[in-house]
């Protein structure tokens, strides 16, 4: 059929014609400029009541919108208003099935526990909140209204692309009673925990704004510049984020003993370069150490010097290897850039946060090193790349525990073929609970507390002891550290991670990323049969996977041999026998050795998530052992 066209179709074609040239510029344009960060430079004051455990403060915010958007509305978050009873960490308590153990009281059994949270029984007194007086935008007066832990904020005027403005506001707030990482008098005497304690704007990226309710864990913030003073009792010692200013004027100068001015208290001035978080910690009975880190920062250690002479004598001894973790970690992952890091006992178990860190400290000596250890790391996987902790908590508590355990390995000198195997054996029960969540799942949003550890503690571990399995160790070790290189101050995303992997190893990775963080198929191969030199293994498990095995032959000599994956498109650097590449779709695979097979294993090292490893050995005649 012959079709006559109008002139103004024929336009019309002309004009969408020319639309993918356009959108193609546009898009090249718009990924020269695909990185960009909010800056949020704080300017505080507080004046903390340690009788009542309340503070009044005056906060001061330069906002830079470097996003390509028009902010019409901010959020804060008020992190302490979750300590009350009716919060929404209150509602969680109640209706988890293992709740935090810290945080409840158990009226049961051991084997029938009826938990009730403590957070409901917090009296006027002991309850936490941040009370926001007075919101102004450049001088003018703000509208905003609670939502739990978040403030809702009308903007007088929208902030355009590339501009900035001011916030200036005046707060009341509370220490809580119960401890949840910040609050008053903890378990081991420690007087004051202030993480999270002040009015924190949201962070605003590529994904829109990041409002999260404080319910359970998990954080997300703006880079910035921080300038806060402090005034407080003049017997407390203050250690935390930032730069001490006036050591000498308050007495507290770190070579000379400390001389209390005339006066009742103390107000301390600390500076705090390009972080996203400001906490600290004081107490009157602070010993403070201080241990220069070769080439490196120096080191400062907080702790009560009531604590038995043994409890002293390990935070002595801690000092040194604090120090050997911080080289440890700058070597392999990437330079720490600040002069200083805090370790400070505090808190309810142990928390990472700028420059500094809160742990417990009474209790044994490797259980004050594994903390350390912990806690020192995250300023990598934390705080300096800084990952949304809400989406992607994997990628901060994971990588965080394995760089801790790869670091403890060395400094121990450990003979463990695989270093990581605790966190295999924790995820490996986790895909055969039947409580698995993919990766994916938010911090918040996990059934159950245990598989929410498991997975973005243990899985999150795996995921880069494995895919050391896939690319080869040195090919990880060049990822970690480009990863590292490329992405600090950016908050990066899992893509982020997998596209420096591909760019170190030359192999394509994103089913790796999908099949292992995105969903929860798990890895299951077996060797199926062996007759004479005739090898046959099978695929159970739905994701795929390279494999390593070793043969033994009939003579007792042993073969290793490496099997890629096709879709990586290529294969790790090896010196095992490289046979054909297998293809997911084939369920069964079958090759030819050169003598008559024993016995075959499959990664006999275990460095494969393999979650039925019963089956990665059989002998001839069917024999498992």
């Amino acid at each position: 059929m012959k079709i006559k066209i109008s002139p103004i179709i024929l336009l019309l074609c002309v004009v969408f014609l020319s639309l993918p040239t356009y959108a193609q510029n546009q898009d090249i344009t718009y990924k020269t400029d695909y990185y960009w960060q909010q800056q949020a430079n704080y300017t505080m004051e507080i004046d903390m009541d340690v009788n009542t455990y309340q503070y009044e403060g005056t906060q001061h915010i330069k906002y830079t919108n470097n996003s390509p958007d028009v902010l019409d509305k901010v959020f804060y978050h008020l992190f302490f208003n979750a300590f009350e009873p009716g919060s929404e960490m209150d509602a969680r308590l109640q209706n988890v099935a293992d709740p935090d153990r810290r945080m409840v009281t158990n009226l049961g059994t051991k084997e029938k526990p009826i938990y009730e949270s403590r957070i409901a029984k917090l009296k006027t007194n002991e309850i936490g909140y941040i009370k926001v007086k007075s919101l102004k935008q450049n001088g003018r007066i703000l509208d905003f209204s609670y939502a739990g832990t978040v403030l809702e904020v009308k903007l007088d005027t929208p902030i355009q692309p590339g501009a900035t403005v001011d916030f200036d506001m005046e707060f009341d707030g509370q220490v809580p009673l119960q401890i949840r990482r910040s609050g008053r008098n903890n378990k081991e005497g420690v007087a004051l925990s202030m993480a999270q304690w002040y009015p924190k704007l949201a962070e605003y990226d590529d994904e829109g704004w990041h409002a999260n309710a404080y319910i359970a864990r998990e954080f997300h913030g703006v880079w910035g510049n921080y300038d806060v003073k402090i005034t407080i009792d003049k017997n407390y010692t203050i250690g935390g984020t930032g730069y001490l200013q006036n050591a000498d004027d308050i007495g507290h100068g770190y070579t000379a003993e400390s001389v209390n001015p005339k006066g009742s208290k103390l107000t301390w001035h600390f500076i705090a370069p390009n972080v996203h978080d400001f906490t600290w910690a004081a107490d009157p009975e602070y010993i403070h150490d201080t241990f220069q880190v070769p080439d490196g920062p120096m080191l400062h250690f907080f702790y009560k010097n009531t604590m038995p002479q043994e409890k002293l004598e390990n935070w002595k001894n801690l000092q040194p290897i604090a120090a050997r973790l911080m080289t440890y970690y700058s070597e392999n992952v990437g330079q720490y850039p600040y002069q200083q890091y805090s370790i400070i006992q505090g808190g309810d178990g142990g928390m990472e946060y700028g420059m500094c860190t809160l742990i417990l400290g009474e209790g044994s000596f490797n259980g004050l090193v594994g903390v350390t250890a912990h806690e020192m790391a995250h300023s990598w996987f934390q705080f300096l790349l800084a990952s949304n902790e809400f989406k992607h908590e994997w990628m901060d508590e994971g990588f965080t525990s394995y760089i801790e355990d790869k670091a403890l390995h060395y400094l121990t000198r450990s003979t463990r073929v695989n270093p990581y195997s605790g966190a295999y054996l924790a995820y490996i029960n986790l895909a055969n609970s039947g409580n698995e969540q993919a990766l994916t799942t938010h911090a918040d949003r996990y059934k159950i507390n245990r598989a929410y550890s498991r997975a973005a503690y243990s899985k999150g571990e795996v995921f880069l002891a494995q895919l050391g399995y896939i690319i080869g160790e040195e090919h990880l070790e060049n990822t970690i550290k480009k990863y590292f290189n490329d992405f600090s101050f950016k908050h990066p995303k899992p893509m982020d991670v997998i596209r420096t992997a591909e760019k170190v190893s030359g192999l394509e990775l994103d089913w790796y990323l999908m099949d292992f963080a995105q969903t929860t198929n798990t890895i299951d191969y077996s060797v199926k049969s062996l007759d004479g030199k005739m090898v046959t293994l099978e695929r159970i498990g739905i994701m795929p996977m390279p494999i390593d095995l070793t043969v033994t032959y009939n003579d007792g000599s042993t073969e290793d041999f490496y099997i890629p994956l096709r879709q990586m498109r290529g294969e790790k650097s090896t010196s095992a026998t490289l046979k054909d590449d297998w293809a997911w779709a084939y369920p069964t695979y079958t090759f030819g050795t050169s003598k008559t097979v024993k016995s075959v294993e499959i990664d006999p090292n275990g460095f494969m998530a393999d979650i039925k490893r019963d089956n990665n050995v059989l002998f001839a005649g069917g024999g498992t052992n």
